[in-house]
């Protein structure tokens, strides 16, 4: 199993993914938050493909689901889904992502 927290900033919330590889070679994700527009995703990504990693933006599952659920664009959820999904599946390697701010 894979897990990947995240803080995902200004609005305070907190998010626990779980992907694990099924035998049938899907990666199931759990959304473990008190995000409510977040936790709305949950049913659309419960179940995903391990090459959805590879799938354009305007046609991927997670990207989708975000569309419908998210009010902010910028919110780092969807693209750590997909990080998760894709160290589960063996296609990356688990490495933190790191956003940083300086205002000058």
């Amino acid at each position: 199993m894979t897990t990947v927290t995240v803080e995902s900033g200004a609005c305070g919330f907190a998010l626990t993914i779980r992907a694990e590889k099924r035998e049938d070679g899907k990666i199931a994700v759990t959304l473990d938050t008190d995000c409510e527009m977040v936790r709305k995703m949950s049913e659309d990504v419960a179940v995903l493909d391990r090459l959805v990693v590879f799938t354009g933006f305007v046609n991927n599952p997670v990207y989708r689901s975000a569309t419908k659920h998210l009010k902010h664009t910028a919110c780092p959820v969807p693209a750590a889904i997909l990080k998760a999904v894709e160290v589960e599946a063996g296609l990356n390697v688990p490495k933190d992502v790191e956003i940083r701010f300086t205002k000058d």
